[in-house]
Parts: C-alpha cells; sequence; structure tokens
C-alpha cells in the first residue's frame, strides 16, 4: 500500500482532495510539509502484522480530520468531522446503565418501566 494513494482515496470518498489539507503532524506538534504531500510518498504493508505509520499522525483540513487506526497490524485512515450541534433538544435523564444501548434506547427503558 502506498500511503499518499491511500490518502487521496480516503479524501476523495469524503469530497475532498490534498488542497484541503491545513497541516499535518500529531496532537503536540505539526510537522513541515510541501502542498503535494510528498512526504506520505512511502510504500507500507497494510495487512496483519504489525502497524508501520506512526499511530499518532494525523492530517487536518477545515473541520475535519485524518487519524491513524489500526487492528492486529491492519492499519487505515479513519476520516473524522466537527460534529454540528442538532436543533432538536430532549429531555433524557439517563446516559448509562444498559449495553451497547443509544441515549434513546436507555431511555425509552425509563419510560417503560
Amino acid at each position: 500500500m502506498n500511503l499518499k494513494e491511500e490518502t487521496i482515496e480516503v479524501l476523495k470518498e469524503n469530497n475532498k482532495n490534498i488542497s484541503d489539507i491545513k497541516w499535518i503532524g500529531n496532537k503536540r506538534f505539526t510537522i513541515p510539509h510541501d502542498e503535494d504531500l510528498s512526504i506520505l510518498d512511502v510504500d507500507y504493508d497494510d495487512g496483519f502484522g504489525s502497524a508501520r505509520i506512526a499511530e499518532d499522525l494525523m492530517l487536518v483540513g477545515d473541520g475535519f480530520w485524518l487519524e491513524r487506526h489500526e487492528y492486529d497490524g491492519s492499519e487505515w485512515w479513519e476520516y473524522k468531522e466537527l460534529v454540528k450541534k442538532p436543533e432538536e433538544e430532549r429531555e433524557y435523564t439517563k446516559v448509562a446503565g444498559g449495553m451497547w444501548n443509544s441515549l434513546e434506547e436507555l431511555n425509552e427503558k425509563e419510560e417503560m418501566e
């Protein structure tokens, strides 16, 4: 797998491109890069085994970012966007107490009791 090609593909899937990236780094610092992101032009094995790409690497744009995820050595970019505040507000009283429940499910159970 080529990290730059993988990055371009993930950006394209989310209607973004390389020019939308504002900075590269992690939560503590940025790293210098050129506009074509040549720093990402590295080949790696994205299959199971051990992760090769820095696990804290982030690419950040306006309102979105890509962060690395890994499971058993298989690694990939995960696309994230800032969440917009919903218009609707609900009077829920529970945020915990079930197993794998949503807010709605937890509070429906309370209403049924």
